[in-house]
């Protein structure tokens, strides 16, 4: 089975609002509302991929209503524990230029917190936890890491994707699979990360530390580079313009998985997540699997380094 997992959600508000002023009245001229969440993404792209998924988190008034039954529609099942207070509302208005305003997340106690552990106890070999996005304000910086505690002796396989402090502390934990972009991993050893060479320096030296099976680092125009036991890849998308910012870092991890349960080629996983990833920031919403598979064929992918497969060396 495949669990995402959104402790932030939000009901997404865009509006279109070409001539938006402010200290005046303005009309939209379309809106489009839809959930959101990191780990909420990655399972509304597996389904558009064929792959099914549960949805875990925490939801919470109208809008966690409304989260659920667009998920349930989407055929996602959903696991959410309910708290008090309505799961916040985040507004995007796009006019001659594009202003948020995130809403304020409701308070999760610590009764909701033992909930969680509960459900996430009841995971078993060979499940898949997907853990993505940023910890509700209220929420310790080490969270993540509590949640993950004792999942690895159970084999169950958690694919990380957060940042900052949370990942750090995460890292703890022994993820099987973590995506951080060049930045990121920069942050966690206080260097800076400009060429491949150094995000796989790097790159390597974060799965020896914290035993990490699979890795994948964004690096902007260069593509994404892969790290496993196999060896070192690099996937370049084609050159297009993107029309949507929203979730094609989700939509990579999903398109990792998907094609990860089929494929032990590393040179065709990584190629199905940048096409992916791409396809969504292609695409005016969520990319669909007919947009993947034509993008998949745009993806230059290479080998960069390979193991010695008798001494287990490059």
């Amino acid at each position: 089975m495949i669990y995402t997992l959104t402790l932030n959600p939000a009901l997404d508000y865009v509006i279109e609002a070409p001539d938006f002023q402010t200290g005046t009245i303005n009309r939209s001229k379309e809106d489009l509302k839809y959930p959101g969440g990191k780990g909420i993404n990655v399972s509304r792209v597996l389904d558009r991929l064929g792959v099914s998924s549960t949805a875990l988190g925490f939801s919470g008034g109208f809008t966690g209503d409304y989260i659920k039954q667009v998920l349930n529609q989407e055929n996602i099942t959903t696991e959410f524990i309910d708290v008090d207070g309505d799961t916040r509302i985040n507004v995007k208005i796009r006019g001659e230029e594009e202003t948020e305003i995130n809403g304020t997340s409701p308070y999760i106690s610590k009764e909701n917190i033992t909930q969680l552990l509960t459900k996430l106890d009841k995971l078993e070999e060979n499940d898949h936890l997907v853990i993505a996005g940023s910890l509700p304000s209220m929420l310790p910086e080490d969270l993540y890491q509590t949640l993950m505690s004792g999942l690895k002796e159970k084999k169950v396989n958690v694919y990380l994707d957060t940042s900052g402090k949370p990942l750090k502390a995460a890292l703890q934990a022994k993820p099987y699979f973590v995506k951080p972009n060049h930045h990121e991993l920069a942050d966690l050893y206080q260097t800076t990360i400009s060429t491949v060479e150094d995000a796989i320096e790097y790159g390597e030296k974060m799965m020896e530390e914290y035993e990490i099976d699979h890795a994948v680092i964004s690096m902007a125009g260069e593509g994404a580079i892969y790290l496993n036991e196999q060896g070192a890849y690099q996937a370049v998308p084609p050159e297009r313009p993107a029309v949507n910012s929203v979730g094609a870092g989700d939509s990579l991890v999903a398109g990792f998985i998907a094609k990860h349960l089929t494929s032990d080629n590393s040179q065709e996983v990584l190629t199905y997540a940048v096409a992916t990833g791409s396809a969504t920031a292609f695409s005016e919403t969520f990319c669909t699997l007919e947009e993947v598979e034509a993008v998949y064929r745009q993806v230059e992918t290479k080998t960069l380094r390979e193991k010695n497969k008798s001494q287990g060396e490059f």
